[in-house]
């Protein structure tokens, strides 16, 4: 399912959004990760590592953005507003306790696509606040219990998250452990698409793994 366009930014496209470790893509490194998950269906990629210092993010980053040229598939940075233009990134996706949604629009221009993590009817109302024009859409979630982000809310499963896609006037994309059992679950929920890590990354063949997700999400209705 695409997404309009806000103006002079890229149409989105949510089915399947890829958000990166690189620990679990491992040996195989995360450019090819990227590549082959892209290849089996992925639409959006997230550029997340919390560990490298911001030199190595950005050279890792640009590794990927040469995966996705030509592609049409953009790539978001998790984070770290400040090196979307030295990686040549299209946006970037802030949590509640990282840079403020307003601030990093302003850091961002009118142009690149900027996300942001919501768990909370509330949170969305908040949102609702910023200027028109800040986001272009929602990280709902954790679905279920993750280990790839410590210190998570509290899980919302298939019924909670629809109380919270439908105060949202951004379509939604729902993360923390989705897997292919999972996805069907999701359906009709008023979700765009659904965001995983472990279930690409950890694959021992990441572009049927993201072809996998793709045919257990289909349209998400």
């Amino acid at each position: 399912m695409s997404t309009p366009a806000r103006p002079g930014r890229a149409p989105l496209d949510l089915s399947v959004y890829l958000v990166t470790d690189t620990g679990m893509c491992g040996a195989r490194g995360v450019p090819a990760t990227v590549e082959a998950a892209v290849a089996g269906g992925v639409s959006v990629v997230q550029l997340r590592d919390h560990d490298l210092t911001d030199e190595e993010f950005v050279a890792l980053g640009r590794q990927v953005r040469e995966v996705l040229a030509g592609t049409g598939v953009p790539l978001i940075v998790d984070d770290r507003v400040h090196l979307v233009e030295q990686i040549g990134a299209d946006g970037a996706h802030v949590g509640q306790r990282d840079v403020p949604a307003a601030d990093a629009r302003s850091a961002l221009g009118p142009d690149r696509l900027l996300g942001l993590s919501v768990s909370t009817p509330q949170q969305v109302r908040t949102a609702i606040d910023l200027d028109p024009g800040v986001l272009d859409y929602l990280g709902v979630g954790p679905m279920w219990a993750t280990a790839t982000k410590p210190g998570h809310a509290d899980p919302l499963g298939p019924d909670g998250v629809a109380e919270v896609t439908v105060v949202s006037p951004w379509p939604c994309v729902a993360i923390g452990g989705i897997d292919v059992a999972r996805a069907p679950r999701l359906r009709g929920r008023g979700l765009a698409g659904i965001a995983v890590v472990s279930a690409i990354c950890a694959a021992s063949d990441p572009c049927a793994a993201a072809a996998e997700l793709r045919r257990a999400w289909g349209d998400g209705s």
